[in-house]
This record gives C-alpha cells, sequence and structure tokens, in this order.
C-alpha cells in the first residue's frame, strides 16, 4: 500500500556531509510521522530525526546541531542533510513512514548505508 524509495548515502571522510532522500507513494490518506532511523553494527536501531505531520521535527542528541531533515508534504518526500559527519555517525539509515490508510501503518525503507571514514 505504501512504497518508500530512498536515495543517497555512501562513503565520506569525517567532517563531510552526505544528503538522504526518500519519497513514498502509495495509497494512503495521509502521512503523519516521516524520518530516519539508523542501526549501527551490533546496535539496536534508533531514531535519528523525525518529522511529524504538524510540522515539528525531533532529533536524537547526537543529530542536534549537524543533521537537518526536511520535510516535502506535496511531493511526499524526506530529507536528511547530515553534516559534519563522525565515524560514529556510520549506520544503515532507514526511511520510516507512519501513513494513515485505513490504519495507521508504519513502513520502512531498504535502508541506505552511510559509512564516516576518520
Amino acid at each position: 500500500q505504501v512504497q518508500l524509495v530512498e536515495s543517497g548515502g555512501g562513503l565520506v571522510q569525517a567532517g563531510g556531509s552526505l544528503r538522504l532522500s526518500c519519497a513514498a507513494s502509495g495509497r494512503f490518506f495521509k502521512i503523519n510521522t516521516m524520518g530516519w532511523y539508523r542501526q549501527a553494527p551490533g546496535k539496536q536501531r534508533e531514531p535519528v530525526a523525525l518529522s511529524t505531520s504538524d510540522g515539528s521535527t525531533n532529533y536524537a542528541d547526537s543529530a542536534k546541531g549537524r543533521f537537518t531533515i526536511s520535510r516535502d508534504n506535496a511531493k511526499n518526500t524526506v530529507s536528511l542533510q547530515m553534516n559534519s559527519l563522525k565515524p560514529d555517525d556510520t549506520a544503515v539509515y532507514y526511511c520510516y513512514v507512519n501513513a494513515l490508510v485505513n490504519f495507521n501503518l508504519e513502513v520502512w525503507g531498504q535502508g541506505t548505508l552511510v559509512t564516516v571514514s576518520s
């Protein structure tokens, strides 16, 4: 019912920048929350930045001041601009969407690898 297509990611040196993008498509009434989670090797998946339908945003402490989430409701897209990247940011980043179909549906992207070299 809802499909997510992610783009971006890759290898970057510490201090560099990357931009992740995600586009949602399919049949739904509205998208509630869009955002990004990440999972580093041997660790649990954790939220990085989330954007709710009322325009509010939430960032993990580790992302504050370095990452910026932006959302285009008309295009059903969400992006994550990541600056001043650190080796600790190395992880698979997953796009996340909570969409209203006949119920609240959570959908995950396929994941994109971000590798930050020191």
